[in-house]
């Protein structure tokens, strides 16, 4: 039990962040803002019902989306005296775990992991060995992985990609075949993906019942973070740990809503009420991370109408810089000699980052940095798995299982880390590691646990991941989606040019450039006291040069920063805009219309609506009134009739026409000649 009081666990905490800890409502969703305190919300949260005996910690689940946020969530519970047995890791690790245990007690042969989908798909993509067939493994495999979030197999995988505006260069055709026969491929070789660890359990937890007893009795209080990061198949999972139960409560940030690529719907959190009947819904409003302008100027750029308030409590600090360069070369150098200009005993180069909008761009910088002789690291560049200090660690730990094969796992770990006593300090390192990494495994493990279990869980735990809990002084190098959960005193944002931030392939999506938006505000909330903002007038682009402009997001957040209050919205023209564009749309609707054409354009208008809304895009993308009107007056009875009507190209054709031409059959009835 906590070793702290109940009035200790709450005592230092704000009145936001105290209702959120003492809340007795089931479901509960807590929205945190960036720097909000969300962890330590968390964590009080659990430590403070477990003192008042409202929870057992030993049956609580706490699910993350990375090892790290596991082990720091493990790592606070144990400062504050929670030790008896709780279970924290990801969705994926703890899926793992189960699914073995459900098969030990089945006595059937567990499937083999898959780690990586390239090994099963080259041979059914079939193309040339090379940069192509790379591309189009990748390619493939990220759609699948899209597919499998969002619960759509290879059969629904055509309809469901043309809804969303998927625009892979392979037809979605031949992508639901490969994935049709990469399904088939997986089951004759007997192994399954990272994306089946979460359907495969939901499925025994949904079909076996003795399984789902005590799956429910083990964890009977469930915990999530950074819930608006989950997918349509982890919702599943979730719903399936449940059963009939709603002792769940979770914790997000919508502003932080930048994985809807891979799968993850923010209107589970957003809209949690409606996922979760009778559920309460509370919000931090305090931002501790970073100074009151940086604060500002992170939050001028999120979406106006997603925007909530939030306070920022610390010490002013400078004014956030923006600064052009005359090219990428120009502001590497610049950032450079701010970097040194900034490091000193109280600033370490580890308490600094260079954040940009793609991997691309890491290449100057690391090039200015390595010739100015200042330390960096390239997060995502160098896998944990994948440097030769751990494989040749985890040779090791396999040898000395397979020497003594009657050992405990816990035994071969400190076996590996006595060996490494007498190394260097890297291996010494990275083996102390290893054996941290073993002692979370045992944490989720069902027994006593294995060397092949263990690779598994490293394998599933790790994915995506680079850094393995290995830390060194210096300058961070990495993408906005990286820097996502992470914090720094002083922050360089580059690239801030059109076509990079906004990305040029979010253009004419509202729902990709709120995406943009957000995006941009997880990388400028990173900084704590000093945040540095720069774009390049020119950047080379192999044999040419590109002439560059300032991102449009630029002009808000200097409105922010010269303390310029942000133009209202005029209600009166908003609302006159609204019954305008009623109006428009119902004088469309009945001119020239018969009354059966009417009622086909009304049908027309609810699937259009359906399909914008399942692919998170405006309307008017998927069709304008105008052609929809043609659409209704016209009838077309085939493909070829409907590319006549304007507005109607080849791209919305493939994408749309077989359902038009289904919508007009279905009305074919009621026309009267």
């Amino acid at each position: 039990m906590p070793t702290a009081t109940a009035e200790q666990l709450l005592a230092d905490l704000d009145a936001s962040q105290r209702g959120a800890v003492v809340e007795s409502s089931l479901p509960l969703a807590i929205l945190a803002p960036a720097g909000s305190g969300k962890t330590r919300v968390l964590t009080r949260r659990i430590a403070w019902h477990a003192i008042t005996e409202s929870i057992e910690p030993s049956h609580v689940l706490a699910l993350t989306f990375t090892r790290k946020a596991a082990g720091e969530l493990r790592a606070r519970l144990r400062r504050l005296g929670v030790r008896d047995g709780l279970t924290a890791g990801t969705f994926h690790a703890v899926a793992l775990a189960q699914l073995r245990a459900l098969h030990d007690h089945r006595g059937t042969s567990m499937p083999g992991l898959l780690d990586r989908k390239a090994r099963v798909l080259a041979p059914l993509i079939g193309a040339k060995r090379g940069p192509q067939l790379t591309i189009a493994i990748t390619e493939v495999a990220g759609e699948i992985e899209w597919a499998q979030a969002r619960l759509v197999g290879p059969s629904a995988y055509t309809e469901a990609a043309t809804s969303a505006g998927r625009t892979p260069s392979m037809h979605l055709d031949r992508v639901a075949d490969v994935y049709r026969k990469y399904q088939d491929e997986k089951k004759k070789r007997h192994v399954i993906d990272f994306d089946d660890l979460v359907r495969l359990t939901a499925q025994a937890l949904e079909g076996d019942t003795e399984f789902a007893a005590t799956q429910r009795w083990r964890f009977r209080h469930l915990f999530v973070d950074e819930f608006q990061d989950v997918s349509r198949a982890q919702l599943r999972l979730l719903r399936a740990w449940l059963g009939e139960r709603d002792d769940v409560c979770v914790v997000g940030d919508p502003d932080q809503a930048i994985y809807s690529f891979a799968g993850a719907d923010p209107g589970y959190l957003t809209r949690f009420g409606e996922h979760f009947p009778g559920a309460t819904t509370v919000r931090l409003d305090v931002n501790y991370r970073s100074t009151p302008e940086i604060v500002d100027a992170a939050r001028a750029v999120l979406p106006r109408r997603e925007r909530a308030e939030v306070r920022a409590v610390g010490i002013t600090g400078p004014a956030p810089t923006i600064t052009k360069f005359a090219d990428a070369e120009s502001e590497a150098r610049g950032v450079a000699q701010a970097l040194r200009a900034a490091f000193g005993p109280s600033r370490p180069w580890t308490t600094m980052a260079v954040l940009y909008r793609v991997n691309a761009q890491s290449a100057p910088f690391e090039e200015t940095l390595r010739r100015a002789g200042i330390p960096f690291r390239v997060r995502g560049d160098a896998a944990f798995l994948d440097r030769p200090e751990v494989k040749l660690a985890l040779e090791s730990l396999e040898e000395l299982a397979a020497a003594a094969p009657r050992r405990e796992f816990t035994e071969h770990l400190t076996d590996l880390v006595t060996d490494a006593a007498n190394g260097s300090d890297d291996a010494r390192t990275h083996r102390d590691a290893i054996a941290q990494l073993g002692r979370e495994y045992l944490s989720v493990a069902s027994g006593r646990g294995s060397v092949p279990e263990f690779f598994d869980f490293l394998r599933t735990s790790l994915r995506g991941q680079d850094d393995g809990g290995i830390a060194s002084d210096a300058v961070d190098l990495l993408t906005f989606h990286r820097a996502k959960g992470l914090e720094w005193d002083t922050v360089f944002v580059a690239g801030l040019e059109k076509g990079l931030v906004p990305i040029s392939h979010a253009s004419g999506d509202s729902a990709a450039l709120d995406e943009e938006r957000r995006l941009l505000y997880v990388a400028l909330s990173r900084a704590q006291r000093a945040l540095h903002m720069s774009w390049a007038g020119r950047r080379d682009r192999g044999d040419r040069v590109s002439t560059r402009t300032p991102s449009p997001y630029l002009a808000e957040i200097e409105r922010a920063i010269s303390g310029e209050p942000e133009p209202a919205p005029d209600p009166a023209v908003n609302r006159r805009g609204a019954r305008q564009a009623r109006a428009a749309l119902q004088q469309l609707a009945e001119s020239d219309l018969s009354p059966t054409d009417r009622r086909l354009f009304d049908a027309l208008v609810t699937w259009r609506r359906d399909v914008a809304r399942a692919a998170g895009v405006p309307a008017y993308v998927v069709f304008d009134n105008k052609s929809l009107r043609a659409v209704a007056g016209a009838r077309p009875a085939s493909g070829a009739q409907l590319l006549e009507i304007a507005g109607v190209g080849p791209v919305k054709l493939e994408r749309y026409g077989a359902a038009v031409l289904e919508i007009i059959g279905e009305h074919s009835e009621s026309v009267d000649h």
